[in-house]
């Protein structure tokens, strides 16, 4: 294989990205610093910035095609699949240093043990009766389910990433995820790794 085509492979896909989400760095700072915010801007700098922050990569359970990866139609960001069963713990690769993922990147092992991608869509298995302040423990201080006394979310959630927004980015972003096609999933739950 062409490792110039590798080499360029990680700085494209973000580019393209932003690109394919039709919503322009000025639009979204007009949102972002406007006094008066509406649902529908909201709603719209939010999926820009679910587009451009990454959530399908993890969240969206994906199939592969003659184009390669692509989004499971009406799955989109329900996580990882209650009704796929999760593969055996490779306790030896993870003694031996690596950090895996299946195919559709909805579920990752390491030395925290099993982590699954969560639903976060405004169904009620996934982010559908949380509040505004659950969403923002959980994306800003990395809180399981919005609980202040809960436990950390696992990796691979990037949540440290997003103590950074501003409030109304993550506003426009829980309005979005509020507004997306409720799918009903129940997301396996955290496997902590026995020693």
């Amino acid at each position: 294989m062409n490792t110039k085509f590798l080499f360029v492979i990680p700085f494209v896909l973000p580019v393209f990205a932003m690109y394919s989400c039709n919503f322009t760095t000025q639009e979204s700072e007009k949102i972002a610093t406007a006094d008066t915010i509406t649902t529908d801007s909201l709603e719209r700098l939010g999926g820009y910035l679910v587009t451009v922050t990454g959530c399908n990569d993890c969240h969206s359970p994906k199939m592969f095609g003659p184009a390669g990866t692509q989004l499971q139609p009406g799955k989109q960001l329900s996580g990882y699949p209650a009704d796929r069963p999760a593969p055996a713990f490779p306790k030896k690769m993870v003694s031996d240093g690596f950090v895996l993922v299946n195919a559709d990147m909805t579920l990752a092992m390491g030395p925290w043990g099993s982590s699954f991608a969560a639903n976060i869509t405004s169904d009620a298995t996934g982010i559908g009766n949380w509040s505004y302040k659950q969403f923002e423990a959980a994306i800003r201080h990395g809180k399981f389910k919005g609980q202040e006394d809960g436990r950390q979310l696992m990796p691979p959630m990037p949540w440290q990433n997003f103590t950074v927004l501003k409030d109304n980015d993550v506003k426009a972003i829980f309005a979005y995820l509020k507004s997306t096609k409720p799918v009903q999933n129940v997301v396996p739950g955290y496997i902590p790794l026995k020693r």
